[in-house]
């Protein structure tokens, strides 16, 4: 069976739909997190960012790794609203590039290199490890967390966000609700449980952990809204099977939410100030 998270997939997905992301999202190809449930999509993904940033408690200064930066939103937030010296990675040469032209426009003091995270390589530990929506794609996820927490230094976080699945679900509602998610969005989705005791095997204290799946839920509203415009399925037609697969799975998104099979999660993990 061929991988759902395939690499190649993966880059090949976002070299070339990152610029058509771009427009339907905005700066930010992440949720939102809708606080009073009024605000527009663009006010709730800074609240996102800033509801994460205030849990990692991130002070002016601080050097950030944003691991799977996408096209450099987040990293370019941070650095501007919280003076952070931000670095992003990601495997998409075409999201590096529209990346560093948005800092440059920005006067951002953020640095994008194409570079896979599960083979990390970098000169001095960083203060912050950010990843949005990213590590759900990578392929082992237990050597992922134990490489990473290296490029950490002594007692700074690692603050995480990512989709998930609930406990406990059955072979049917994994099927029916969790396998067109990874099929369609090139991923494999874990339990937050999961992920915790990769956090803890790399040494990390749990800070934080939190399912803002209600106050996330509406990100997918909009998204159906969007994709409804016929051009984008004349569009994925074009680009091949892989894409309209993965305009499907925005339905499958909306309908996993509703039935609670999925979970959007948020951690915060700290590194310990000395070596246990």
């Amino acid at each position: 069976m061929p991988l759902t998270n395939d690499k190649n997939k993966i880059i090949e997905h976002y070299d070339v739909i990152s610029p058509y992301y771009q427009e339907l999202w905005g700066n930010h190809i992440h949720h939102g997190l809708w606080i009073r449930g009024d605000e527009t999509k663009e006010q709730a993904q800074d609240q996102l960012i800033d509801y994460v940033a205030g849990k990692a408690g991130i002070t002016a200064g601080a050097t950030i790794l944003d691991i799977g930066c996408g096209f450099g939103g987040t990293s370019i937030y941070l650095a501007k609203h919280y003076r952070a010296a931000t670095t992003g990675i990601t495997i998409s040469e075409v999201q590096v590039q529209m990346a560093q032209e948005a800092a440059a426009k920005e006067g951002a003091n953020s640095h994008f290199l194409r570079m896979d995270a599960e083979t990390m390589a970098f000169g001095a530990p960083f203060d912050v490890l950010w990843s949005t929506e990213s590590i759900s794609h990578y392929h082992d996820r237990a050597r992922f967390f134990s490489s990473a927490v290296k490029f950490l230094k002594p007692g700074g976080v690692f603050a995480l966000t990512d989709w998930f699945k609930r406990p406990g679900l059955t072979a049917a509602e994994e099927k029916k609700y969790i396998a067109p998610i990874d099929e369609g969005m090139f991923v494999q989705l874990a339990e937050m449980g999961q992920y915790e005791e990769w956090l803890r095997a790399a040494g990390m204290e749990i800070v934080c952990r939190e399912d803002l799946t209600k106050q996330c839920a509406k990100s997918w509203d909009l998204a159906l809204d969007i994709v409804a415009d016929p051009s984008f399925w004349v569009l994925a037609a074009k680009l091949g099977r892989d894409f309209v697969k993965n305009l499907k799975s925005f339905r499958a998104m909306r309908a996993a939410y509703t039935s609670g099979a999925f979970v959007y999660g948020m951690f915060v993990a700290k590194r310990p100030e000395t070596a246990n």
